[in-house]
């Protein structure tokens, strides 16, 4: 379990607690012990709230709950602790789960709370007045979290249409380089003489392939196929580190950087450019940083680490995003996150398919 839940069971096990000494101490005996057997259950299931059945299963135990307190003399249900857990579970559910099946779970918390309350027509007003506003609270804040997923997403998905829209922008200095190729190569075909024709046509057809090839890559991306995006020229990433205006930057690269295709090549200086740019903003106090690109014959390997603080905030960012959209389309991977102990790492992993 990540802190998070760690820190949720911690809040379930302490409301436990107290309505076991609050129950003991109004009640007597062993009347406790029902309620927070009850109460556990729920509150465990609240735990396990990304399963799709612990919102059924904990809306049961509740209404059993409630079932036994109306023919037994025990305290009312759903108690505190329940309560609470029947809360995450409804926040949870509005939260991520469809309409209406999130509605039919509201439906259902409230039906378990009202249900609590008729059972036990003398009950103080105290208890089940706190269930419905812990109940609503609920609601309200699984709607909240909700409209901000929706708004991350909203975001991100922008994020990769203007990566698309930037690939279309560059396919016009691509393709008219090539058309500008095939252009020369007809008009030096015009004033030679047949032996020497050959050549011409060759050059015209090598043009002709790679701006037709060019084309339908970042037509594909534009479709969110998975063809492969083209990248303008950059400048050689020994000129972009030594303009890094940051922590000192260990630069290693590979031979055989004349073979690979425009896409991967552009692709790599993005990412790079991107990792410093995240060094800057987010790690200051970073003494160094390491970009490793290396090369096995059957694709190219970007790490960029730095040696930053623990403890600082998550760093992942919408540049990344981008980033992931480029490295994907050429049938890539990128992962990004921090290391063991401090700083940060970003590694890309692109195919050499295709390369020219």
């Amino acid at each position: 379990m990540d802190i998070r839940e760690v820190s949720a069971a911690a809040g379930f096990a302490g409301a436990l607690a107290l309505q076991a000494v609050a129950v003991a101490g109004s009640w007597g005996g062993h009347y406790w012990v029902f309620g927070c057997a009850a109460g556990a259950v729920v509150c465990g299931l609240a735990l396990l709230r990304r399963r799709g059945w612990a919102a059924g299963a904990g809306l049961a135990v509740a209404a059993g709950a409630v079932l036994v307190t109306r023919f037994a003399h025990l305290p009312v249900e759903p108690s505190p602790a329940m309560a609470l857990g029947l809360a995450v579970l409804v926040a949870a559910e509005v939260r991520v789960r469809p309409l209406p099946r999130a509605g039919a779970v509201v439906a259902g918390g409230f039906a378990v709370l009202l249900a609590g309350w008729l059972a036990a027509p003398g009950v103080l007003p105290a208890v089940p007045t706190l269930n419905v506003l812990g109940w609503v609270g609920a609601v309200a804040c699984g709607l909240g979290l909700r409209l901000l997923d929706a708004r991350g997403e909203a975001a991100a998905e922008a994020v990769r249409h203007d990566e698309r829209l930037a690939l279309a922008r560059e396919l016009h200095d691509v393709v008219a380089h090539h058309v500008t190729g095939i252009v020369l190569h007809a008009q030096a075909a015009r004033r030679r003489s047949p032996p020497d024709l050959a050549e011409s046509l060759a050059g015209i057809e090598t043009a002709s392939t790679d701006a037709l090839t060019a084309m339908r890559r970042v037509v594909g991306v534009l479709r969110d196929t998975r063809d492969a995006p083209v990248a303008a020229r950059f400048e050689p990433l020994t000129e972009l580190v030594a303009r890094f205006d940051g922590p000192s930057v260990r630069l290693r690269l590979p031979d055989g950087e004349d073979g690979w295709s425009n896409e991967v090549r552009g692709t790599v200086y993005r990412i790079v450019q991107e990792s410093l740019t995240n060094v800057a903003r987010h790690a200051p106090r970073a003494r160094s940083v390491t970009v490793d690109v290396t090369q096995d014959g059957q694709a190219v390997t970007v790490d960029v680490v730095d040696d930053g603080p623990p403890g600082r905030p998550h760093r992942g960012g919408y540049g990344l995003v981008g980033m992931r959209e480029r490295v994907e389309a050429l049938g890539g991977a990128l992962v990004a996150g921090p290391r063991p102990g401090h700083g940060w790492a970003v590694r890309a992993t692109l195919p050499l398919r295709e390369s020219r």
